[in-house]
């Protein structure tokens, strides 16, 4: 399993690290035949938090995985203080805790995910993906979701989707795959100056090597992603599954089973095929600047 503890080993954060750590608690628990409820009972709790623990859905006590460790007959001095060092990294809160005020845990979540991926491949419909977006787009964004918030709020959820951007930009960048309808695009989200801005800053970050845009465009007709926009998550860890992640109004959807993945990953290259190529996709770019002329221009 590719976990490491030392910082700057790995771009893991504490999501994916809990993901990991359960799932190899659990291997252990069945490779020594031990129950669910068995476990629960060795650390003074019970079946269902055992089950949480192994989905990586809890943060993890130190204490309770040097029991559930000596349980499963680990001896291991080395491996037994690496797993608990991972445990404690796991519980290190990410960037974003501090706007928890701001951000439900199911959001939270997918930062988590999102931060560790290798590949994030991602459909959008009605509006630009939030890791492209500039700022003034962004606020004109969560304005309509949040206008009646006060200044400082609508501040503070507009720097975390700029904070969320740089992780295309750090050392080890993940790849970028965005596929996004031509109707995001046209729609003048903030006014025809920040369409403008926000079609500049598309083309130049396709400029970066590990960053690619497709339109889909009307002339498409209906596609395979008809139901929506979805993004898929791809780790480094071999241990962990792809994960699709489908926002709500009020909530999210994680699917990680491989039948649901499966579909969502073909519905993507269909999309990919269904698309402009990248190239042209530029082009297109280009000529909807012409759409978005400043007044008087």
């Amino acid at each position: 399993m590719a976990m490491s503890s030392q910082q700057g080993e790995t771009t893991s954060g504490p999501t994916v690290l809990r993901m990991l750590l359960g799932a190899h608690l659990r291997r252990l628990r069945e490779a020594r035949g031990v129950s669910r409820e068995d476990a629960g009972w060795e650390i003074r709790s019970s079946e269902s938090k055992i089950s949480r623990m192994e989905l990586g859905r809890v943060g993890f006590k130190e204490r309770d995985v040097e029991d559930l460790l000596t349980l499963y007959g680990l001896d291991d001095a080395e491996e037994r203080d690496r797993l608990l060092a991972v445990a404690r990294d796991a519980n290190t809160p990410g960037w974003w805790h501090r706007y928890g005020d701001i951000l439900p845990n199911w959001f939270q979540s997918y930062l988590g995910l999102e931060s560790s991926a290798s590949l994030i491949r991602t459909y959008e419909v009605q509006f630009i993906p939030g890791l492209l977006q500039t700022r003034e787009y962004a606020r004109a964004v969560v304005l309509l979701g949040h206008g009646r918030s006060v200044g400082e709020e609508i501040d503070r959820r507009v720097n975390v989707r700029l904070t969320r951007q740089q992780l295309l930009s750090r050392a080890n960048p993940p790849q970028l795959w965005a596929v996004i309808d031509e109707a995001a695009l046209r729609r003048p989200i903030g006014g025809v100056s920040v369409m403008r801005g926000q079609i500049e800053a598309l083309i130049e970050i396709t400029k970066r090597p590990n960053v690619r845009i497709q339109i889909v465009p009307f002339s498409a007709g209906g596609h395979a992603a008809a139901g929506g926009a979805f993004s898929i998550l791809r780790f480094p860890e071999g241990d962990l599954p792809d994960v699709v992640y489908i926002e709500q109004l009020t909530s999210a959807l994680y699917l990680d089973k491989r039948d649901d993945v499966e579909l969502y990953i073909t519905a993507m290259e269909t999309l990919c095929v269904e698309a402009e190529t990248p190239a042209r996709t530029v082009e297109i770019l280009h000529e909807m600047l012409d759409r978005f002329q400043p007044q008087g221009g």
